[in-house]
């Protein structure tokens, strides 16, 4: 079993950076996939983007790619969203999600794993 804790959320404006962390507990953390999902205000709750527990795939959401990094170190139990070039509809919850041996997938269900959340809110 892993717990996540997300952080790094805040207030800036369009076009800013913000860097989100996902530290997580347990000895077992390089053998979860792990993934960010976003929810905005009366939306569904949307993939953003996961990395492989091999490290060595990446997927995107294609409203994020080229502007959102993930990537993960395993020495730390952390996984990192950089986020370049936000937009004011990239204003969510962002949550960080976590499956043991887990294939990279896009749907909710395929986590078992959930952190709190953390609030990103980009201004116009």
């Amino acid at each position: 079993q892993v717990q996540l804790v997300e952080s790094g959320g805040g207030l800036v404006q369009a076009g800013d950076s913000l860097r989100l962390s996902c530290a997580a507990s347990g000895r077992t953390f390089s053998s979860y996939t792990v993934a960010w999902f976003r929810q905005a205000p009366g939306k569904e709750r949307d993939f953003v983007a996961a990395v492989h527990w091999s490290g060595g795939s990446t997927d995107y959401a294609d409203s994020v790619k080229g502007r959102f990094t993930i990537s993960r170190d395993n020495a730390k139990n952390t996984v990192l969203l950089q986020m370049n070039s936000l937009k004011p509809e990239d204003t969510a919850v962002y949550y960080c999600a976590a499956e043991r041996y887990g294939s990279m997938g896009r749907v909710r269900t395929r986590y078992a794993y959930w952190g709190q959340g953390t609030q990103v809110t980009v201004s116009s």
